[in-house]
């Protein structure tokens, strides 16, 4: 521990105050790039919550709850087209005003700096899931031009992990700017970059939001036709 040197937070650039203790003066303390301020403003999805989604129940009316499914799952799983595809969702926190603003931040404001943060907070995750693959939500080359980077991508890299750049994605309007019903409704956004053959591969998908689920589901339904066995998926919001 340095007692001396301190560090800015990356969200609100305040000093980084150390821990001043004798346990953290005898033990390695883990690096933060965030202060305890904006660490307490990330509110983490615990409890119980939809075992596909990861929705937690306790802010759900029970009425829209089925078993172990929040409602809109159960109506993903009872399509034909589309059940079955994505088998698990982990979402690390709740898409709250602050974390709201952080992301877009990163995304669109192009505040690169803010990669350490989300790596950091993703990290313990991403070495506990031990996938074949780590596939980062890819961006089309308009986006791509526009941001100057691939969110999805620089938090694996950072982390220290391989994205595996498997698919393309077909340009289309933003999805923010679509309602619920035009992001569930969508052809299909996805290409693969060549004839692949994932048979029996575990995928984990990443990215930044999980709001309707549509963009995740149409990258699984397109790797689970390629012939993998089992995919995931992990955003840092919900």
């Amino acid at each position: 521990m340095n007692l001396f040197l301190q560090d800015r937070c990356l969200i609100c650039h305040e000093l980084i105050r150390p821990s001043i203790s004798w346990r953290a003066m005898i033990s390695v303390e883990k690096e933060h790039s965030i202060c305890t301020a904006c660490e307490s403003k990330l509110e983490k999805i615990e409890g119980e919550t939809c075992h596909i989604c990861c929705r937690p129940f306790i802010y759900l009316d029970e009425k829209f709850r089925h078993g172990n499914l929040c409602n809109d799952c159960t109506r993903w799983e009872e399509d034909p087209e589309w059940q079955g595809f994505l088998d698990k969702n982990i979402s690390l926190f709740l898409y709250n005003d602050f974390l709201k603003e952080v992301l877009a931040k990163f995304k669109y404001r192009g505040d690169y700096a803010l990669v350490k943060v989300f790596s950091e907070l993703m990290k313990d995750k991403l070495i506990k899931m031990e996938p074949d693959l780590f596939v980062p939500i890819p961006l089309s080359d308009e986006r791509l031009y526009e941001r100057g980077f691939n969110q999805a991508k620089a938090i694996l890299l950072v982390s220290g992990f391989t994205p595996s750049e498997i698919i393309t994605r077909i340009h289309t309007e933003k999805q923010s700017k679509k309602s619920r019903s035009e992001r569930i409704h969508l052809p299909q956004v996805f290409k693969l970059c060549q004839d692949l053959n994932l048979k029996d591969k575990n995928i984990v998908i990443i990215d930044d939001i999980y709001t309707t689920g549509s963009t995740l589901r149409h990258a699984a339904r397109l790797l689970k036709g390629a012939g993998a066995a089992a995919i995931q998926s992990l955003t840092i919001a919900r």
